[in-house]
């Protein structure tokens, strides 16, 4: 006979796992930050006492039951702080007899005048929720109440003994294997970061009444009370079990906050570099005659308009034969040696003086043969569009007044500035943000 017990539990099943996903999408965002640091993975073991009574009700097949020795273990998956899925397994023996009448003074007449099961495995995958932390602000509390209902298999032999007689098997010492819920509560007490103690009870309700040996179309049950020890899995230094989201989201709070001030502080001392920045280059591209040598590198001021003039600003007397330009490998590699070594100050235009040999060679290269020469200035995305703007056209000036002043013909130099839109790499990390501050040399 299936009693309804057995058809709403599955269901109070169900909606454990149920209540327990929600609980885990609440809880993504608190535990977010310390995901590789926790330990979810633990074992446990315990021992205790198996008896065949139900302490919420119902008559027992017989009037004097016993308590006898279990143990078990469990490996545990803890999901959120609140919810984990664990599987058990107990072992042990059940015993009981009708030697005493039951408390109300009635005798059992049943025809069997004692019973022992041996109990040789339960195994159950059960629900486990935390009912709640004892303090809403201590991240790791010591102290957990909890209730679990899950689902199994428990195989055991059955030996019967009617008045006067000796234990027998029970249908050939056959080994019966039926469906079983445990329904249990506990607490939980945290030793150490890596062991708890843990105490609990279960309710095992059995899908048959042949436990004891005795039919009489009523689910049998049994009783687990335990006490045993809980180690954590796993390279963290603290148990996810432990961790406390209520406390964790006052201290995420926090964090944002000193983020927020620490983000306003950035913005107000970039402000005042790019007002610095601003003004070192007005001073650096001044060019008061126009002769697209800046005046700091023009040796001959006050050139008149349209008048061609060297590198150094002055007049030339002979104008550069116009010839084919042929372009080598080695010049390439000339070009390509000086983009590898140039580098500038941190968020500045002032070319470093490690870059200078290489920029000589290109500068050289130029007045040889008389090369023409597009600079392309490129930076990443740290900072915002306009100063990154006026940045990468900076730098690109700034090489071309260092290549003008050692010969090269300012009029065969453009210098263009890109800012972050033309990224050859990922500027999400910082590799890629190297590469993308850059500028760029093209012969032709």
């Amino acid at each position: 006979m299936k009693l309804r017990l057995f058809k709403c539990l599955p269901l109070a099943v169900a909606g454990l796992f149920i209540g327990g996903a929600v609980q885990a999408q609440d809880s993504t965002r608190v535990t977010s930050g310390d995901a590789n640091k926790l330990n979810t993975w633990s074992i446990g073991i315990n021992g205790g006492a198996l008896a065949p009574i139900s302490p919420l009700g119902g008559k027992n097949d017989f009037s004097n039951w016993k308590s006898n020795f279990g143990y078990g273990l469990y490996i545990k998956k803890q999901i959120t702080p609140y919810f984990s899925l664990r599987l058990d397994g107990v072992r042990g023996k059940l015993t009981g007899d009708n030697s005493e009448p039951y408390k109300s003074g009635a005798v059992n007449e049943s025809p069997f005048s004692a019973f022992e099961t041996k109990l040789d495995y339960s195994a159950s995958l059960n629900a486990v929720v935390n009912l709640f932390n004892i303090d809403m602000f201590n991240k790791n509390n010591a102290l957990q109440l909890y209730a679990s209902a899950g689902a199994g298999v428990a195989g055991y032999k059955v030996k019967t003994a009617t008045a006067g007689g000796t234990l027998t098997d029970y249908k050939n010492g056959e080994t019966l294997n039926e469906l079983v819920i445990p329904v249990g509560v506990g607490a939980k007490f945290k030793l150490s970061d890596r062991i708890n103690l843990d105490l609990g009870w279960t309710m095992n309700y059995l899908d048959n009444d042949d436990l004891d040996g005795y039919y009489r179309g009523s689910n049998d049950k049994y009783s687990y009370a335990y006490g045993g020890l809980e180690f954590a899995l796993g390279s963290g230094q603290k148990q996810l079990a432990w961790h406390n989201p209520v406390a964790l989201t006052y201290d995420e709070a926090l964090q944002a906050k000193q983020t927020a001030n620490a983000l306003k502080g950035d913005l107000e001392a970039q402000k005042a570099e790019n007002q610095k920045l601003r003004g070192e280059m007005n001073d650096l591209l001044k060019d008061t005659d126009g002769d697209g040598v800046a005046d700091k590198l023009d040796k001959c001021p006050g050139t008149p308009a349209g008048t061609v003039v060297d590198g150094s600003g002055c007049p030339l007397k002979v104008p550069a034969p116009i010839e084919k330009v042929v372009i080598t490998e080695a010049d390439r590699k000339v070009v390509a040696d000086a983009i590898k070594n140039l580098e500038f100050d941190l968020g500045k235009a002032t070319i470093r003086a490690k870059s200078y040999a290489t920029l000589n060679r290109v500068a050289a290269l130029l007045v040889e043969k008389n090369f023409s020469l597009k600079l392309a200035g490129h930076t990443d995305n740290t900072g915002s569009d306009a100063l990154n703007m006026r940045l990468s056209k900076a730098r690109a000036e700034s090489v071309k007044a260092y290549l003008t002043s050692q010969g090269a013909n300012a009029s065969r130099i453009e210098a263009t500035g890109y800012g972050e839109s033309q990224p050859i790499a990922s500027n999400k990390t910082a590799s890629g943000r190297q590469q993308n501050r850059r500028v760029e040399f093209t012969l032709y």
